[in-house]
């Protein structure tokens, strides 16, 4: 029986490339996968025919976009996660899901290997990889541009050569990844650092310069994830949508970072997450009226760590599992209502409300029916600094003699 190769398949050039380069190169007949994570563009049917076309012997195509706002974007929106203080994982997250259904193609066709598009300087080899070895760890793996040779000046030129029905001749100087998450853009121009990003680089997001009237929204929230905006009910995929949409169109989330690839290279990223951001800083404000101040202290290192594991290929590690049960535990009483608005590339939260909020008015209120008892201040003021107190005292003691 000949061998069969589940090929991670985006109907661009380079993996249309790779089904022919990989079969004349280990002799297999290759399995084609693409997996909708509302990226948007072609239909899967397009690229299912093209992969077909271009010597597939079988295209497997899933509509994941439920899939990947449900179970991958709703955990990042709960962790509040943003690797280095900057990323909202568009592309990390999108890997597992993406592995989920190249490990169930490779059950499904009988394959043996699993290859996948990435160079050898990035992240995402790390994260196809690992997932691939965790899910399917009898699977092999191989990478045709980092494994096989293949280049993009080869691929072109093989493309031409065997008349396969995809553009060549196209000159894009980008590296482009995108999902409904968010859009992450690299290479070309942007490698020289003080290079400012020219405008044809975005396309979720609008110019903030010249924004539209400012947009107020209401976002709901039950236990952590968006149920409706302003007053109609959505699910996590429509309300990515919807802020995609309107967030988009006031330049809100357009992100310029250098950042530190899992592989030790600082690299420059353009992402652009209207939706993502205009719901994680939505997200963080319930938080704050909702969550007691030690854990919510503690639940930002735990969201750092969930964003450095995730960025590093460990979606499905123990310790993220873990992660996970402590996340969701804080979210229980993450409900309510925030009010914000959008304009100029910012998204500000001016009100908020809540039936679980630990807010109390009449113990924050400055004004006539203040419940606090301020005689207590003293008493906790002294015993809060005992211990310097006593440190200090030590100091002077030591060193006067």
């Amino acid at each position: 029986m000949t061998e069969r190769i589940v090929l991670a398949y985006s109907g661009g050039l380079d993996t249309s490339v790779a089904i022919g380069w990989i079969g004349e190169a280990t002799g297999a007949e290759v399995i084609a996968v693409a997996v909708d994570v509302g990226q948007g563009g072609e239909s899967l049917e397009t690229i299912r025919q093209r992969a077909l076309g271009c010597g597939a012997v079988e295209a497997y195509v899933a509509d994941a976009s439920d899939e990947f706002a449900n179970e991958y974007a709703m955990p990042t929106l709960k962790a509040n996660a943003l690797y280095q203080g900057h990323y909202p994982l568009v592309s990390a997250i999108s890997r597992p899901v993406i592995v989920k259904h190249l490990v169930k193609a490779a059950r499904e066709f009988g394959a043996t290997t699993v290859a996948h598009g990435c160079t050898g300087k990035g992240n995402d080899q790390v994260r196809f990889e690992v997932g691939i070895q965790t899910l399917g760890p009898d699977l092999k793996c191989i990478a045709p541009v980092r494994d096989l040779a293949l280049t993009r000046d080869k691929a072109i030129a093989f493309a031409e050569e065997k008349g396969l029905p995809i553009e060549t001749t196209k000159k894009n100087p980008y590296s482009i990844d995108q999902n409904v998450w968010g859009r992450a853009v690299e290479t070309g121009y942007l490698e020289d650092i003080w290079n400012a990003p020219t405008k044809d680089i975005y396309d979720y997001t609008a110019t903030p310069e010249f924004p539209p009237a400012p947009d107020e929204v209401t976002i709901s929230f039950e236990a952590g994830v968006p149920v409706a905006i302003d007053g109609v009910r959505v699910t996590p995929l429509q309300a990515i949508k919807e802020l995609n949409r309107r967030a988009g169109a006031q330049g809100v989330g357009r992100i310029d970072v250098v950042e530190d690839r899992l592989v030790g290279i600082k690299s420059r990223e353009i992402y652009e997450a209207p939706g993502a951001m205009a719901l994680i800083t939505a997200h963080k404000h319930l938080e704050d009226i909702t969550i007691e101040r030690e854990q919510a202290r503690f639940k930002a290192t735990v969201g750092q760590r969930w964003a450095e594991l995730v960025y590093d290929g460990q979606w499905f590690s123990p310790l993220k599992r873990s992660l996970d049960a402590f996340i969701e535990d804080t979210q229980k009483y993450v409900s309510g209502d925030i009010r914000m608005v959008l304009h100029g590339g910012q998204a500000i939260v001016n009100g908020r409300r809540s039936e679980t909020s630990l807010y109390d008015f009449d113990l924050a209120t400055y004004d006539t029916g203040d419940t606090f008892d301020q005689s207590m201040a003293k008493g906790f003021i002294e015993l809060w600094g005992m211990s310097a107190k006593v440190a200090s005292g030590r100091d002077i003691r030591v060193q006067g003699q």
